[in-house]
């Protein structure tokens, strides 16, 4: 696990030194010890109680200026386990968000980065991820980083950019499934390239505003050789009806092509798994498509933008063979409130769309304590004056190989009132993965789905103290005949309180529910202890 430590220490890097030169007195940066003594104990079955204890190292960091604006809460932690089923553990996790004007409304640099726990397959159990010892529970790091350029020549509006991606999968729990399940296979490693070029003009000069733009975009995942790849074409127009509507059109041409080669095969003609529970693939075999598309596409909608602060963009038209629809709606009433609803549609990988997911992260977004659960796992809020978040839970609601189309809606709010903040999170999100049907593959055609709802409310009672609480419903369906469907339900408070501007305490309870469709559900009760020193 201590290899996938660079990923988050290289963006830190990326995002915080341009700045530090040039704002070292609006920079904040708050390394912390914590230690903390938790109990789990299994409810349901009456089961002894287990402990844990904690040694953590973290930072948490932000710096914002006229031309940088970044964020990064990192933690590394030790787990002691006490007693005879318990385990210890190492436990890497964070989240990094940072853009760089590096010439001022021309060229800019930004970057990301995430390490978190979530479900390796899902059809397994919905545990909780942050402690005990869970199975079907994997460590997901990714990063991604590039520059933007955004100019004027004359009156045409240039814009460009491109995106170095890389994702690390790392599965150090087992994961029980029914009897007779198939095998699906699992995600390694992935590095992914985007790149896009647009030119355009506003309205004015015409009747119309016009944009030609064309983009290309690339992933090669270690699993089965596999490879992404995509390339587009098209032109754009936006007609002003009114000075606040406008409909908008756009024509063009696409291609996609996904390619895996085959797993290798045993002498009884099964698949040869690797420890972590992949294809092992057959390097001599021929390269099979896994998914071609080709072609014209096409699409039509409409755009509102009464003020700065509310926008509105809904399309339907025709890619990937038939018909899709997309849109946007963000209204940010204030600096401390907001809320953004989305409508999605695309064809992606797991490592695409967690970097995607993860370049929409506010360069300012909150860091709640959530004293057992994995806070960057789910939604995360976004801070002052910076919308409402961006939610990763559809690309983690499970790790996936392979190639897929994605369609959801999702819906953020978050508000801040004096010494009450609070945020709700909600989503339908659905995957259609593609093998080549040659394979035997038990994954080609399957259709998942998840629903999540998180939400979470912290109320600071004065100076030095204050309440946290959380609590979050998943629901998960495989597609994948005969595989059970999976509720998780979860839910925390927590105390903290400051005995000075250095040392805090904190004490919390937790409560954990997982059901697999035709086996005991189980339930969970945590307490927890700890102090944290902040230099």
């Amino acid at each position: 696990m201590m290899r996938s430590l660079p990923i988050a220490a290289l963006s830190a890097v990326v995002i915080f030194a341009p700045a530090a030169a040039e704002a070292k007195k609006r920079t904040e940066i708050r390394p912390y010890l914590e230690v903390n003594q938790t109990a789990l104990v299994d409810l349901k079955n009456r089961g002894p109680v287990s402990t844990y204890t904690t040694l953590a190292a973290g930072v948490d960091a932000s710096t914002s200026t006229p031309r940088a604006d970044a964020q990064i809460s990192a933690r590394y932690e030790y787990r002691k386990g006490w007693g005879r089923n318990a385990q210890d553990s190492h436990v890497i996790s964070g989240l990094a968000r940072g853009r760089y004007e590096v010439v001022p409304n021309l060229l800019s640099f930004e970057g990301g980065a995430i390490g978190t726990r979530v479900r390796t397959d899902i059809r397994g159990s919905a545990p909780l991820t942050g402690l005990g010892n869970p199975s079907n529970v994997s460590n997901v790091y990714s990063a991604y980083v590039g520059p933007s350029l955004s100019t004027n020549v004359g009156a045409l509006n240039v814009n460009g950019f491109y995106r170095l991606g890389y994702t690390k999968v790392e599965s150090e729990t087992r994961t029980f499934l029914p009897g007779g399940s198939p095998v699906i296979g699992a995600f390694d490693s992935a590095v992914g390239h985007s790149a896009g070029l647009s030119v355009g003009m506003k309205s004015g000069v015409l009747p119309f505003g016009w944009t030609v733009s064309g983009g290309y975009s690339r992933e090669d995942a270690s699993q089965l050789s596999q490879r992404y790849e995509g390339k587009f074409a098209r032109a754009d127009v936006v007609y002003p009806v009114t000075p606040t509507f406008a409909v908008t059109g756009g024509v063009g041409y696409e291609k996609i092509t996904a390619s895996q080669r085959d797993p290798l095969l045993d002498a009884t003609g099964n698949p040869v798994l690797s420890p972590g529970g992949g294809y092992v693939t057959d390097q001599s075999s021929p390269r099979r498509l896994s998914y071609d598309t080709s072609g014209f596409i096409w699409d039509t909608g409409v755009m509102w933008r009464p003020s700065r602060r509310t926008s509105l963009e809904a399309k339907v038209g025709r890619r990937y063979g038939s018909m899709t629809y997309m849109g946007d709606f963000a209204w940010q009433m204030n600096e401390n409130e907001s809320v953004q609803v989305g409508v999605y549609d695309g064809i992606t990988t797991f490592g695409q769309q967690l970097g995607n997911a993860l370049s929409r992260v506010p360069t300012r977004f909150v860091v709640a304590r959530d004293p057992f659960n994995n806070q960057f796992g789910g939604c995360v809020f976004g801070g002052e004056g910076q919308g409402a978040g961006s939610c990763l839970s559809p690309a983690l609601q499970s790790v996936s190989q392979g190639v897929y189309r994605s369609r959801g809606i999702g819906a953020m709010y978050r508000k801040s009132a004096g010494r009450l903040s609070y945020g709700l999170a909600a989503g339908y999100s659905q995957r259609r993965f593609y093998a080549p049907p040659a394979g035997g593959f038990a994954i080609n055609g399957a259709t998942d789905s998840s629903v999540y709802v998180q939400g979470s409310v912290s109320y600071r009672i004065d100076e030095r103290s204050g309440l946290d609480t959380s609590a979050y419903v998943n629901w998960f369906d495989s597609g994948v005949a005969g595989a059970p469907r999976v509720l998780g339900v979860g839910g925390t408070a927590s105390y903290f309180r400051n005995f000075g501007p250095r040392l805090s305490g904190t004490a919390a309870v937790g409560l954990y529910s997982s059901s697999i469709d035709g086996f005991e559900s189980s339930l969970v009760g945590a307490a927890q202890l700890g102090a944290r020193y902040t230099f």
